[in-house]
């Protein structure tokens, strides 16, 4: 059990429940009929889905490393390098690959039920999400594409797509179906999830490099990227500040603001010690707790604000 907990990076998981606890809120607050009730079945698929496809990106990327070589050389920390497993000899790539199988396959079916239930769009981030599991490690860390598809595909996405399955129906245009404050804090999301790729690159930039990966890290260099993070938690930030002075938000959403002091630790960290692993271990650490932080009080301000 330590194993596999370890392997499916289990303390991470909880990311994608917070970010279908997002698309739940605002299906709460935008219910699409008065008379709309809470479905704890579609809550519980949701969560079931999004996590089995979040589960499934981390085994095949361990499997990946694994025969990529890249496990046998990174430098392992608590948030980032993998679980080292495989290499141990504690699992064999078949079981991972199998797994990795199998909660793509649960993920999946999960996009076609709300794809045919609920709206066709659904069918697009799943088909979207798929991609980025599969096609990661051999195409879009490859190519400085891993950053973005992860924000969208375990980020946005999610957000949206919760929200669509449980508001929507097929006879709902594409235009009138999603709320502009649902669109607009769905990329806060998006971009923590991004950042959270980004600076847990910054460990393993030798091992990745020498993997074959050309991701963010690997192209501008650790300085550089540190300037991309600071720019990304800033960009963050700045909308959830900025979406109730244009009203387009309620005042609540100001608690997600509470993990801003972390951030602005871990974003200074990442710029004075990116070169630094062991110093820049504190950065990671405060990142996560920023991320995972932010989600939830986004969530928590919405159902708050519906109660």
């Amino acid at each position: 059990m330590k194993v596999w907990l370890a392997q499916i990076r289990a303390n991470f998981l909880v990311l994608s429940v917070f970010l279908v606890l997002i698309g739940l809120a605002f299906s709460v607050k935008y219910p699409s009929s008065p008379t709309q009730e809470f479905s704890y079945i579609k809550a519980f698929m949701l969560m079931i889905g999004v996590v089995s496809a979040h589960i499934s990106v981390n085994l095949f990327n361990e499997y990946s490393d694994f025969f990529t070589r890249i496990d046998f050389s990174t430098t392992r920390t608590p948030f980032s390098g993998g679980s080292g497993m495989m290499v141990s000899g504690k699992s064999s790539p078949s079981e991972v690959l199998r797994v990795a199988v199998i909660t793509l396959i649960i993920a999946l079916i999960t996009g076609i039920y709300f794809s045919v239930t609920a709206h066709w769009v659904i069918m697009i981030f799943a088909i979207i999400g798929a991609f980025s599991i599969i096609f990661y490690t051999p195409l879009l860390s490859k190519n400085m594409l891993g950053e973005l598809f992860a924000g969208l595909s375990l980020g946005t996405f999610v957000v949206l797509g919760t929200y669509i399955s449980v508001h929507a129906s097929y006879s709902m245009p594409l235009d009138k179906m999603i709320p502009s404050e649902v669109i607009w804090l769905s990329i806060p999301p998006g971009i923590l999830t991004s950042l959270l790729l980004l600076i847990n690159q910054f460990p393993d930039t030798d091992a990745d490099k020498e993997g074959g990966r050309s991701h963010l890290v690997i192209r501008f260099g650790k300085k550089k990227a540190a300037w991309i993070y600071a720019a990304g938690m800033f960009i963050t930030f700045a909308i959830i500040m900025l979406l109730p002075v244009f009203r387009v938000s309620s005042f609540w959403v100001y608690i997600a603001l509470l993990p801003l002091p972390l951030a602005v630790k871990a974003t200074m960290t990442a710029i004075k010690y990116g070169e630094d692993t062991p110093r820049l271990i504190p950065a990671l650490g405060n990142n996560v707790i920023t991320v995972l932080a932010t989600d939830l009080l986004i969530a928590v301000a919405i159902f708050i604000e519906v109660l």
